[in-house]
């Protein structure tokens, strides 16, 4: 665990393996997106046709691309100028997505309540300023907009977190560690890599505590699980009902 590290030292990382990332992506992002967070975020959503939409911290595009399939006029913004680059590569000119390099800790080319709606799919936990962003994302949405954005869950991905096994490899039980620390510490991803990605831990009150504080109401929050569905086609996340990875949350400016 390293507090001292920043947002600078994840951008670094990103940008270094940015096409190791996207390579893992299809048209609905990875794996973990198309189980648990793509059907929550667009049950949350609803419908966006013809609303103004940010995805703050895009990476490669495949949300933005999927929001403009819906009907929605999209700008992507990411800190990672290669993420950029390719977000932009891999977007159909006809889908008109305009993609802009910047960080959601502040985002001042962009004017006051330009979006109906803001969408940041697993990105607060990788910026050491969260509370400016939540504080950014709620200047941009016009007067009742929503802000929609999941992380990993705080409760139970933390460092020193992990499965429990016995001697034989069977999972025994899921082991949290370090909840009240609130700082830096790496990423088991990429495995192959020397260099790992940072998360910026920050307990769940934390996180609510600064959602309130910007001046947002708390719609919904979402534990999101495999569906039936997922279950018959990714027999081996069964295993997910154990334990919750990923926490979304609704909110309404």
């Amino acid at each position: 665990m390293k507090s001292e590290l920043s947002s600078t030292d994840a951008i670094k990382r990103w940008d270094k393996y940015a096409e190791l990332i996207s390579s893992s992506y299809g048209e609905t992002g990875d794996i973990h997106r198309e189980i648990f967070l793509n059907p929550t975020l667009f049950r949350l959503m609803g419908s966006v046709e013809n609303k103004k939409v940010l995805d703050a911290g895009c990476g490669e595009g495949y949300l933005s691309r999927m929001i403009a399939k819906a009907g929605a006029s999209v700008t992507g913004v990411d800190y990672s100028q290669n993420m950029i680059q390719l977000a932009t590569s891999k977007s159909p000119e006809d889908l008109k997505i305009t993609f802009r390099h910047g960080n959601c800790e502040e985002l001042s080319f962009l004017q006051n309540k330009s979006f109906d709606l803001i969408v940041s799919n697993m990105v607060l936990h990788d910026l050491s300023d969260y509370e400016m962003a939540i504080h950014e994302m709620n200047r941009l949405l016009v007067d009742g907009g929503t802000f929609i954005f999941s992380i990993l869950h705080p409760c139970f991905v933390t460092p020193g977190s992990g499965w429990v096994k016995s001697d034989t490899g069977e999972k025994l039980y899921w082991k949290v560690d370090n909840y009240f620390f609130e700082g830096t510490y790496n990423q088991n991803f990429p495995i192959d890599q020397e260099e790992k990605f940072l998360f910026f831990h920050r307990t769940l009150s934390s996180y609510v505590n600064t959602i309130v504080r910007a001046g947002f109401h708390i719609e919904e929050m979402i534990e999101p699980k495999p569906s039936a569905e997922m279950i018959e086609k990714y027999p081996s996340f069964e295993e997910d009902f154990r334990c919750s990875d990923f926490l979304v949350f609704k909110l309404r400016k």
